[in-house]
């Protein structure tokens, strides 16, 4: 409200400024005594200085708001992304989204600053110039409005064009962030395929097609602001034809013709101003469609179903029951029932596809399980909390993600509360303490994006100890140690048997000897269960863990003979 007021006041004390000079022409005309011109010079400059300070406090006052709002969208937009389903990243390209929090945010800001300030500011010019020109003459006022419905016309059809062109614009610009990001992040493979040239070609050809667009923007631009500079050297030159002429009939005054004439600038900037703020207003209204597709998009998973005082504190009991679940249409997992006590540890084996990640992907609800077929503790998962849930699980993915950020931070990520020696202790069992001490910078050794400074082998073992210091109640180790040789397994596997007592834990590995020691193993084929029990039982049965187990024998056989 304040703004607006400011707005109002700063351009309402701008219009007087040509009754001054109507007056003061005037008085030349009339051999006024110096000091009435005087006069009316020292009150022209009080007019610029309080005009001056109330558009000063106006530009602070708008253009910090659409600050602020940007500042609140931007927090809105990233905390609505935090909360959306894995679905719908795995459906939308993160170039894409970053264009979104880029660009299209910077769109919207200037369509709530500049974009509402000077269409208010022309509304108000407008109507008060207009309604002055009307005093002092309504006849020439007709006149000098005639290009009007001319600029209207102008303005609606190229304001489309713009809204258009720009969201192609914008649509292309998320391709080629997406394909920038792309190559970034494999750059290595791009390398060892000696690709360099044939990605470079691609990416000037996007960007060609980048700059084309841009330039059909700009020319549609740049030819709407001459056709209105046009419209108004049109109504100039009627106003000075017809003006003179009542000047010379003696019906108007040259002060009010040359207050007339200034009038009538001061049309122009709004009409100007309207070309340029339908240019913003067109490209913010693009762009915040485009952001509201992100608000529209709604997550899969949330706490509509849950009760905050369903559980107290979760032991880690877990039971499916008749889980059948299906991804994109396609079944994955079928009439799975299994029940694991808390504390207890079990492996889950098969072959690469038999659903083993989306099992265990359920339980902290990457994907929903459907109605009552998963329980922790006997109540069905969707009823307790998410953040309580997700909490009271340590989760080691296949796809180990690590932040640009200090070794420590990576590792204190789930736990910021956590201590040094508490970090000490978790990277100790992932038995990577020894090699972060080696370090230069030890614990505030930086990793590079997604952690490439480390070896694949460091980055697991960093990820199980983020895991581990959270002290969760189930621990998931998904396919964790396939990264690090037998002996280094071996050493973690015997650290985590000290710490899985208490808490249930979930193995998953490709590796027989990962899995052998735990006191039940799961064997899942085309998303069944087909085996369970301990290893000596699964062995004696012949089955496919058996022959699995084999087949790895072998291939150590053969591994230590070459």
């Amino acid at each position: 409200m304040a703004g607006f007021l400011t707005l109002a006041i700063s351009q309402l004390v701008g219009v007087i400024v040509p009754l001054i000079i109507k007056a003061g022409i005037d008085g030349l005309s009339r051999s006024a005594p110096v000091r009435t011109l005087l006069f009316y010079a020292g009150l022209m400059l009080g007019v610029a200085l309080v005009k001056a300070v109330f558009q000063f406090w106006m530009r602070w006052i708008l253009i910090g708001i659409s600050r602020d709002i940007e500042y609140d969208l931007r927090n809105d937009l990233f905390a609505h992304l935090e909360k959306l389903s894995q679905r719908y990243y795995n459906e939308t390209r993160t170039g894409d989204l970053m264009s979104k929090l880029t660009n299209d945010l910077s769109a919207v800001r200037n369509l709530v600053g500049p974009g509402i300030m000077y269409s208010a500011s022309t509304i108000v010019v407008g109507v008060a110039t207009i309604a002055l020109m009307v005093h002092l003459d309504w006849q020439l006022t007709l006149l000098a409005l005639i290009p009007l419905p001319v600029v209207s016309v102008l303005v609606k059809i190229f304001g489309q064009k713009i809204h258009d062109r720009f969201e192609r614009i914008q649509a292309l610009y998320s391709e080629l962030t997406e394909r920038v990001r792309e190559n970034l992040s494999g750059v290595r493979v791009v390398r060892a395929f000696c690709q360099e040239e044939p990605e470079m070609a691609l990416f000037d050809g996007m960007n060609c097609e980048m700059v084309r667009r841009n330039k059909g923007l700009i020319w549609i631009s740049s030819f709407l602001w001459p056709v209105l500079a046009l419209m108004f050297s049109i109504a100039f030159m009627l106003i000075l034809v017809f003006g003179g002429r009542h000047v010379l009939a003696g019906r108007i005054t040259v002060g009010t013709l040359a207050a007339f004439n200034v009038y009538l600038m001061y049309l122009i900037w709004p009409m100007i101003a309207l070309g340029w703020v339908t240019n913003l207003v067109q490209r913010g209204l693009a762009s915040l469609g485009r952001l509201w597709q992100i608000f529209a998009a709604q997550p899969d998973i949330d706490d509509r179903a849950a009760a905050p005082d369903v559980i107290t504190s979760i032991r880690g009991e877990i039971e499916f029951r008749n889980l059948t679940f299906a991804y994109n249409g396609r079944p994955v997992l079928k009439n799975i029932s299994l029940h694991i006590p808390a504390g207890r540890t079990v492996a889950i084996v098969g072959e690469t596809g038999a659903g083993k990640s989306t099992l265990v992907g359920l339980i902290p609800r990457l994907w929903d399980a459907p109605e009552g077929s998963l329980l922790i503790d006997g109540v069905p998962v969707r009823r307790i909390p998410l953040a309580q849930l997700r909490h009271s699980i340590g989760f080691v993915p296949q796809e180990t993600f690590l932040f640009s950020e200090s070794i420590l931070e990576n590792v204190k990520f789930g736990a910021p509360e956590a201590t040094l020696s508490e970090a000490e202790r978790a990277t100790a069992i992932a038995n990577i303490l020894p090699e972060i001490l080696s370090f230069p910078k030890g614990f505030e050794t930086m990793v590079g994006e997604r952690g490439l400074t480390l070896s694949g082998g460091q980055k697991q073992r960093t990820a199980i100890a983020r895991a581990l210091i959270r002290d969760p109640r189930i621990l998931i180790l998904d396919d964790a140690l396939s990264s690090v040789d037998t002996g280094t397994e071996e050493k973690i596997l015997q650290e985590l048997s000290g710490v899985a007592a208490g808490r249930t834990t979930l193995l998953i590995s490709h590796r027989v000897s990962t899995v052998q020691n735990a006191d039940e193993i799961v064997v899942l084929r085309d998303g069944e269960i087909v085996e369970r029990g301990t290893h000596g039982e699964l062995l004696a049965n012949e089955g496919y863990y058996a022959e699995l187990y084999r087949r790895q024998l072998i291939e150590e056989e053969l591994e230590m003979e070459a």
